[in-house]
C-alpha cells in the first residue's frame, strides 16, 4: 500500500460501483478503493474480463451487464440493493476512441459507437440517483477529455459525446443540490468531471483522485472540472 493510499481512508466502508471497469484505470481505481477500505463493484459486459478482475483483485464483486440496456441496469440495481447495499459512489468508465480524417472522416458509425457511453452513463445515473443523493458522502465522476475545451476536426464525434457527457454530469450535480436544499440540508453528494488527454500512464493517478473525493465535503467538488494531466 502506497503512503498515498494509506491516508485516503474517508472513503472508508462506502460502496462503489466502477461502470465499465474491468479496464486498466478500472483495475487501479478498484485496488486503490479496496486499500482504502471501500467495498468495490466492477462492472462490465464481459464475462471472462470479469473473472480476469475477481482472480486479479482478491475482494472485488464484479456484475455483467449491459449499462446501454436500461432494464439491466435496473436489474442490476436491483441486484446491488439485495446483496450489497445502497450505493455512495460511482466513476463512470465507460468509453472508447474513433476519430480521425477530418469531418469527412466522422462517420455516423463511429458516432454511434461512441453515444453508447453517454447512453450508458444516462442510465446509471438515473438508475442509482436516489442511492447517491441519499447518501451523506455520495460521489458521482466521469472521465473526459481535454478535447472538450480544444475540439479537432480528427475528433468531433468523439469530442462531442464527452461534451454531452460533462452536461450531464454536471446536470446530474445540480440536482444533488437543489434536493439539499430544498430539504433544509447542506448538500452531501457530489457530481464530479476528471479531464485527460490521454489517460494511458495516468490510472494510478486517476485513482488516487478519485478516493480523494471523499476527502472533502461535498461542496468542494460539486460541478468541478479536475485536469489528472494538468491544467483544464
Amino acid at each position: 500500500m502506497t503512503d498515498v493510499m494509506s491516508v485516503d481512508e474517508g472513503v472508508r466502508g462506502r460502496l462503489v460501483l466502477l461502470a465499465g471497469g474491468t479496464s486498466a484505470a478500472g483495475r487501479a481505481s478498484a485496488r486503490a478503493l479496496l486499500d482504502a477500505g471501500a467495498r468495490v463493484v466492477v462492472i462490465g459486459s464481459d464475462d471472462d474480463r470479469l473473472a480476469a478482475v475477481a482472480a486479479e483483485i482478491p475482494g472485488v464483486d464484479v456484475q455483467r451487464c449491459d449499462l446501454t440496456d436500461p432494464d439491466a441496469v435496473d436489474a442490476l440495481r436491483d441486484r446491488v440493493h439485495s446483496a450489497l447495499g445502497r450505493v455512495d459512489g460511482i466513476l463512470h468508465l465507460v468509453g472508447g476512441w474513433r476519430g480521425g480524417g477530418g469531418l469527412a472522416g466522422q462517420s455516423d458509425e463511429d458516432f454511434a459507437f461512441l453515444l453508447r457511453s453517454l447512453t450508458a452513463l444516462r442510465h446509471v445515473t438515473r438508475a442509482f440517483d436516489d442511492d447517491l443523493a441519499a447518501s451523506d458522502a455520495g460521489r458521482l465522476a466521469i472521465v473526459s477529455s481535454t478535447s472538450v475545451a480544444r475540439p479537432l476536426a480528427g475528433g468531433a464525434n468523439y469530442a462531442t459525446v464527452k461534451a454531452a457527457s460533462e452536461t450531464w454530469v454536471r446536470a446530474v450535480g445540480q440536482g444533488y443540490a437543489k434536493r439539499a436544499r430544498d430539504a433544509g440540508q447542506e448538500p452531501t453528494s457530489a457530481a464530479v468531471i476528471f479531464r485527460v488527454k490521454s489517460l494511458e500512464g495516468l490510472e494510478e493517478a486517476l485513482a488516487a483522485s478519485f478516493v480523494a473525493l471523499w476527502d472533502d465535503e461535498a461542496t468542494a467538488w460539486n460541478d468541478v472540472v479536475i485536469g489528472i494531466d494538468g491544467p483544464v
